[in-house]
């Protein structure tokens, strides 16, 4: 279960990633792909509005990053929920914001790396 964690943790922080990529780098080509609820004109609207939220989405991938490299066990799961909970709130708020899509892409995945988290957490912690 453990490997399961952090495969999933890994996966998550991967994907915003790929998010900070296709919000500052691509908003006007691969953007209007992936949030096809908007008209073509939109992207090139909010390019910077787009590059601001990618930096977030970056944040939240190198918190999940950092929870790796701590050494301390509780605090490596300390940080892997805190952060896994921010990407499950974004994916809420986005599903009710923008479009239910963003739940399932970014919201189950984080809600599913909490509960393996949970379970793979030793009794002493």
């Amino acid at each position: 279960m453990k490997y399961l964690s952090k495969a999933l943790i890994a996966f998550v922080a991967v994907e915003h990633l790929f998010i900070l990529w296709i919000e500052i780098f691509a908003w006007q080509t691969v953007g209007s792909s992936v949030f096809s609820v908007f008209s073509a004109d939109f992207f090139s609207l909010t390019t910077s509005m787009a590059a601001n939220q990618g930096l977030y989405n970056g944040f939240l991938a190198a918190g999940l990053i950092w929870a790796f490299i701590i050494k301390n066990r509780k605090w490596s799961f300390n940080i892997s929920c805190f952060f896994l909970i921010c990407v499950l709130i974004a994916g809420i708020f986005g599903a009710f914001t923008i479009q239910n899509k963003i739940f399932f892409t970014q919201g189950i995945p984080a809600l599913i790396s909490l509960i393996v988290l949970f379970i793979a957490r030793k009794p002493a912690e």
